[in-house]
């Protein structure tokens, strides 16, 4: 392709040498750059591209795209100025894709608990109601049947864009994406356009990386500003900013509720083991799904299949079949002691509170609820006591442990969650850094019947230990503890 395709809409300051050059590819990380890139040097919040544009030349890259002063050019070189290097590269991996965007319908799904599950079950609805689709989620990418591995929320701008390339050359009609507020603020979804948007909630996370609550709002709030007029914007309006995601908005406005009036109205029946029974506009359907917060996931995604063209019995039809994403409220029941485990991926206060709340309405009697919990390292440290305290106000024991300590010490994370939990709680917890032990111990305090709560990771196999990423399964792990003990 040629370079000055490439940069179609892109605001360039100045240009060393010729754009009517072909180029072979585009890249924002020096590693993967090969003969006849382009390398964005894309200024993060942890490392400089521009650090490493002299060894992208060195590995083949003939066009620097780049917004910093620099000391060294190159005569084989092509250098563009640009003001802001993660938007340029946004539009440049847009356009070097071809757009994709504008083939396929692209629906985003934001917030801070039910990303992943929203845009699981609306790929697994459409994929039931006879389209492809391709999915972009925390659990895996999928490209038309296709499962590739996910090592972000929402990929990178270059990869998202290959990956909707794919979707479209594979014959996909729908892709469903989470798209999180670091792919927003980063500029990874720019050069995208969007079908439609979907607000989930919002509550306490990621303020490692916005530092203040009204920043990380103001962030998400920018997806739905960026959505055009032909698109829908879809939101909670239970949640108390609901509305606000919405206010300056340009796509068509739609609300999902329990509680109040809106244009998908939901009213919870029965919540049990079995599923859910809801009344979604006045139609009554049985969900295998579990719990409240998986209410309004499923409003959330019959509101964007209405929105989408579909037809609403045949939508709900379908969805009473599906089940939910990997790792979100996976519960099993062991044969002899009737045991419950769930393991849920569970990583905010407000999301451990959801599941508490849920198997708190589940239990039949004098269960003991156990929960095992971390917290993250280099992450949020400001959750750390709220989810302690969370965890122990709603459980009979508790177990603290490690989630991915990654460069943190785990028994530093573990003293950060202790810090101002109430007497009472003191007495509820346990502390055991080895996340096996601590499954390990939970599973031998239960009685028959008891419940056990592992919560933070979900469906990642995977525990990160000072950059070290070790084999680790929640649900392979609780599940041999459970064979153990009814052995």
């Amino acid at each position: 392709m040629l370079l000055q395709d490439v940069l179609y809409k892109v605001a360039i300051q100045s240009v060393q040498g010729s754009t009517s050059i072909d180029v072979s590819g585009i890249q924002s990380d020096s590693r993967k750059v090969t003969d006849g890139n382009i390398f964005v040097a894309v200024k993060g919040a942890g490392v400089d591209g521009h650090l490493f544009i002299e060894k992208a030349v060195e590995n083949g890259a003939t066009v620097i795209v780049y917004q910093n002063a620099l000391s060294v050019y190159h005569d084989n070189v092509v250098y563009i100025t640009v003001e802001d290097t993660a938007v340029a590269l946004g539009i440049m991996a847009a356009n070097f894709y071809q757009n994709p965007s504008a083939t396929i319908k692209v629906v985003g799904v934001t917030g801070t608990n039910g990303k992943t599950t929203i845009a699981t079950l609306l790929y697994k609805l459409f994929t039931s109601l006879g389209y492809k689709c391709g999915l972009l989620s925390t659990v895996n990418n999928i490209v038309a049947g296709h499962v590739l591995e996910a090592t972000h929320t929402t990929p990178d701008a270059v990869r998202l864009q290959a990956l909707l390339r794919a979707m479209v050359n594979e014959g996909c009609e729908y892709a469903f994406m989470e798209v999180s507020s670091h792919a927003v603020h980063q500029h990874r979804i720019t050069g995208l356009q969007f079908a439609g948007g979907l607000f989930s909630n919002i509550t306490h996370d990621h303020l490692d990386y916005h530092k203040t609550f009204d920043e990380y709002i103001r962030v998400k709030k920018m997806f739905f500003d960026g959505l055009g007029s032909d698109a829908f914007a879809i939101t909670n309006v239970d949640d108390k900013r609901g509305l606000v995601m919405l206010q300056n908005t340009q796509a068509k406005k739609y609300s999902y509720s329990i509680k109040t009036l809106a244009d998908f109205k939901g009213k919870l029946i029965e919540n049990n083991l079995t599923g859910l029974v809801l009344s979604v506009n006045d139609l009554e359907t049985h969900f295998r799904l579990i719990g409240e917060f998986n209410a309004y996931n499923l409003l959330a995604v019959y509101g964007a299949a209405i929105c989408l063209g579909q037809d609403k019995m045949e939508v709900l039809q379908h969805l009473s079949m599906l089940t939910g994403a990997e790792g979100r409220f996976d519960f099993s029941v062991s044969p002899k002691d009737q045991v419950i485990t769930i393991v849920d991926y569970a990583h905010t206060p407000d999301a451990l509170l959801n599941v508490l709340a849920t198997i708190k309405k589940l239990k039949q009697g004098h269960e003991k609820v156990i929960t095992v919990v971390g917290c993250g390292g280099d992450r949020d440290k400001t959750k750390r006591p709220v989810m302690a305290t969370v965890a122990c106000e709603h459980s009979d024991k508790v177990v603290f442990t490690s989630d991915n300590p990654r460069t943190e010490d785990p028994a530093q994370i573990i003293k950060d969650m202790e810090e101002g939990l109430p007497a009472a709680a003191r007495r509820k917890y346990l502390a055991i850094t080895d996340r096996r032990e601590a499954i390990k111990t939970a599973v031998s305090l239960t009685n028959p019947g008891d419940i056990v709560l592992i919560a933070g990771k979900g469906h990642e196999k995977y525990q990160d230990i000072n950059g070290v990423k070790n084999h680790f399964d929640d649900k392979e792990v609780v599940q041999e503890m459970i064979d153990l003990l009814e052995k």
